[in-house]
């Protein structure tokens, strides 16, 4: 059983303003502040392990060393079945540029990639997250969600983040980005990996 959240605001150890007003919306019911490590200044931790728990665990160790208090991060990514499970964990890192994260370039080379594989279609894909609420005695607690999908090409909608217009979850006929956020939030994996989190830690 995990620990109980008792505290009035958490921080959340995220530069990512997508994830972070998807963090928001998530805990907006439940009277949590939630506070961006971006807003507080610390800086981003090098990611060096080969798992999404790994690197969620390094991000809020690394907040709750900085801060004193409570903080939950979040590793996720896509895994696409036709690429072995790439990218994975380096998901973002497909993204890099020496001027930032262009997801655009991103998927691009994504679909070319499977292209050149010739990967069976529908083309599966799953977007995992991994969630981590640690404390500053060292208590930690692991949620992981997932959802299914397919990736398709060419790129639909200019909602959401990330890979979001090339990934269509089961069940749709629409992207991520092409879906509300109040949509999508019911859905996606990051909303699973969260629903455990708070079944076990905030009821």
């Amino acid at each position: 059983m995990s620990r109980k959240f008792t505290e009035t605001s958490l921080v959340v150890a995220t530069h990512n303003r997508g994830k972070l007003e998807e963090m928001q919306a998530l805990f907006a019911p439940y009277g949590v502040q939630i506070i961006s490590a971006a807003e507080l200044g610390l800086t981003e931790p090098e990611e060096t392990e080969s798992t999404f728990v790994g690197n969620a665990r390094i991000k809020a160790r690394a907040a709750v060393r900085a801060t004193g208090k409570p903080a939950l991060a979040d590793d996720s990514g896509i895994t696409i079945d036709g690429l072995g499970g790439a990218p994975g964990v380096y998901t973002a890192d497909w993204a890099e540029t020496p001027n930032g994260r262009d997801f655009h370039k991103a998927m691009v080379e994504t679909w070319a990639k499977l292209e050149a594989a010739r990967a069976p279609i529908p083309r599966r894909a799953q977007f995992r997250c991994t969630l981590v609420l640690a404390w500053p005695d060292g208590d930690e607690s692991v949620f992981e969600g997932e959802v299914a999908g397919q990736i398709v090409w060419p790129m639909r909608g200019d909602l959401g983040h990330g890979y979001d217009p090339i990934f269509q979850p089961v069940g749709y006929d629409i992207t991520f980005a092409e879906m509300p956020a109040s949509e999508k939030n019911v859905i996606s994996h990051r909303s699973a990996a969260f629903r455990k989190l708070i079944a076990e830690c905030f009821t």
